[in-house]
C-alpha cells in the first residue's frame, strides 16, 4: 500500500473514531478490533475528563455527560500529546459549544474550578527565592508561593452539589483561594473581600512589607480602625505562611530574572 493511501485510512479510522455516526470505519477492517479501538478512545477520554470534573459528572445526567464527551471527541482537534492538556481544551469547548446552552448556567465556571486544581496540581514552577521561609511576613516582603491562584467566580462553584444548584448567579462574586500546601495536596479557602483584596496586593508584591501593604488596605476601608486591619492582617499572614501560600519573605526588595512571582 503507497503512503498517500495508507494515510488516507489512518484518517478516516481517525474521523470514524470521533464520529462513527457520521464517518463509517475503512473498508476491510474487522468489526470486531474496530469496535475494541472505538471504545477505548472514548473510555479512555471519558474517564481521563470525569476524573478531572468529578463533581460536574456526578451533576449532569450520564446520558447528558456522554453526549458532551462525545460531542467534544467530534470537534475537538489537539495539538498537544499530554493527556493533562485534554481538559483545558474541553473548558474551551464548553464555552463555545451551543449544545452546552441546554446544561445549568453554572457548569463553566464549575468546570474552571475543578480545572484549576489540575493545574496547580502539575504545576512545576521552581520554588521562588526567599530569604527566610519562616520570616516576619509583617516586617519583610512577603512572597507568594507560585502555586497558589486567588479565583472569582459569580457562582458558588465550591458548594455545589445534588441538592443544591442554583438557577441565579450570586448578588457578590465569591472569593477562594486555591493553593498547594507543603504536603503538595491542592487545598481551597473561602476569602471576604477584604481578605481577597490583601490577596491581590500580595500577587507581584516585591518591595513592601506586609505591614505596607496592610496601611494600604486600611486606606481603601474608611470607618475601619487601622489597629484592627493590622491586627486582623498580622493574624491572616501568619496563616497564610503556615498553609504555604507565602513561600516565606525577602528581606529587601526583590526583583530580578532568579524570582519567580506567584499566579
Amino acid at each position: 500500500m503507497s503512503q498517500p493511501d495508507f494515510q488516507a485510512v489512518q484518517h478516516a479510522f481517525a474521523a470514524h473514531l470521533r464520529d462513527p455516526e457520521a464517518n463509517p470505519a475503512p473498508a476491510g477492517l474487522e468489526a470486531r478490533r474496530v469496535e475494541v479501538y472505538r471504545s477505548l478512545v472514548f473510555n479512555n477520554v471519558s474517564q481521563f475528563l470525569s476524573g478531572t470534573f468529578p463533581v460536574l459528572t456526578s451533576l449532569l445526567p450520564a446520558v447528558r455527560w456522554q453526549a458532551l464527551v462525545r460531542d467534544f471527541l467530534r470537534r475537538h482537534r489537539s495539538h498537544s500529546p499530554y493527556f493533562r492538556h485534554i481538559p483545558e481544551a474541553f473548558l474551551t469547548f464548553l464555552a463555545q459549544s451551543d449544545a452546552a446552552a441546554q446544561d445549568p448556567p453554572w457548569v463553566g465556571a464549575l468546570a474552571h474550578y475543578e480545572w484549576m486544581e489540575l493545574v496547580l496540581d502539575t504545576d512545576d514552577t521552581p520554588a521562588p527565592r526567599v530569604d527566610s521561609p519562616t520570616g516576619d511576613p509583617m516586617q519583610h516582603v512577603p512572597v507568594l508561593s507560585p502555586w497558589c491562584a486567588l479565583l472569582a467566580y459569580d457562582w458558588p462553584v465550591h458548594r455545589l452539589c445534588e441538592t443544591f444548584q442554583p438557577d441565579t448567579p450570586l448578588s457578590a462574586p465569591v472569593w477562594i483561594l486555591m493553593y498547594r500546601d507543603p504536603a503538595q495536596q491542592v487545598r481551597f479557602m473561602e476569602l471576604n473581600a477584604p481578605t481577597a483584596r490583601l490577596m491581590q496586593g500580595l500577587q507581584g508584591n516585591t518591595s513592601q512589607s506586609g505591614m505596607d501593604l496592610l496601611h494600604e488596605l486600611a486606606g481603601e476601608m474608611p470607618g475601619t480602625p487601622v489597629d484592627s486591619v493590622l491586627a486582623f492582617g498580622a493574624e491572616l499572614l501568619g496563616d497564610f505562611q503556615a498553609r504555604g501560600v507565602i513561600a516565606g519573605v525577602c528581606y529587601t526588595p526583590r526583583g530580578g530574572a532568579d524570582d519567580v512571582e506567584g499566579l
